[in-house]
């Protein structure tokens, strides 16, 4: 289901369409996943609104919580999916930063871990 439709081998398409049929719920929780995924790709935040309600409507618990949480910080999510700007290469940098400095815990000083991070690129 977290795979791109057009992604999909056919034998795993006819496996899910398959699952579909038989289950409304996973068929009605692959249709929400589509549409978020739908909003994260093309920078369709305008949209997150009417999806929020349509998830809460629905009667999918977990589903529905995870589109509650993202109402806690509304206008981060809907301006995060409808802007080009990215913090990704700051994360990866700060993740990269965290790994070197949980690696040299307690085996060097903070020079030697300054210069280990200065060297590191």
């Amino acid at each position: 289901m977290m795979t791109h439709p057009e992604h999909l081998r056919d034998e795993d398409a006819d496996k899910l369409n398959r699952l579909r049929e038989r289950d409304p719920e996973l068929d009605r929780l692959a249709l929400h996943i589509r549409k978020f995924a739908a909003m994260m790709t093309g920078r369709h935040g305008d949209r997150i609104e009417k999806w929020i309600i349509d998830v809460e409507r629905d009667s999918l618990a977990p589903l529905a919580g995870f589109a509650r949480n993202l109402r806690r910080d509304f206008d981060a999510v809907r301006n995060g999916l409808s802007l080009p700007h990215s913090s990704g290469a700051v994360e990866g940098n700060i993740n990269r930063l965290k790994m070197l400095k949980r690696q040299m815990f307690g085996r060097a000083s903070l020079d030697h871990l300054r210069k280990r991070v200065l060297l590191t690129r």
